[in-house]
């Protein structure tokens, strides 16, 4: 099966759960980039409100064809036990017909957003395999 993990990652923890498990899963990577970075005061104030509505930030257009992959694993970190704008982003842009899991990172490794994110996969047309949530400094233990 051809897998691609795609990421968000503000501060670089998610970044780095994300590029060990692409190496386990001999799987593509991909990152998520805002299309205006925000400072970390404005990123961490109005992203938290943000990501409590479930809205979007503008992304870069990304440089990889998703379509071209059977199985997705999305990595999110978590603001206020939701995604971040930009990864909200992400899941309006996902092709039709895709598996996908989803590892949402944290430093509680709890996150309350399943129903949101499933609902989100479902209406792209793809089935959600998986939501895990992932305590950043106790992955790889």
């Amino acid at each position: 099966m051809n897998t691609l993990v795609i990421f968000y990652s503000y501060s670089g923890h998610t970044k780095a759960i994300a590029t060990d498990i692409a190496a386990k899963e001999s799987a593509d990577i991909l990152e998520v980039k805002e299309a205006k970075r925000r400072g970390k005061f404005r990123a961490y104030t109005a992203g938290i409100f943000a990501s409590i509505k479930g809205t979007t930030w503008p992304i870069q257009p990304l440089d990889t064809d998703l379509a071209q992959y059977d199985r997705l694993i999305l990595l999110s970190p978590v603001w206020a036990s939701n995604p971040p704008p930009p990864f909200n982003a992400l899941l309006q842009i996902l092709p039709e017909g895709k598996t996908i899991s989803v590892k949402m990172i944290s430093g509680s490794g709890k996150s309350e957003c399943k129903e949101r994110l499933e609902a989100a996969i479902q209406s792209r047309g793809s089935v959600l395999e998986s939501l895990e949530d992932i305590k950043a400094k106790d992955y790889g233990k």
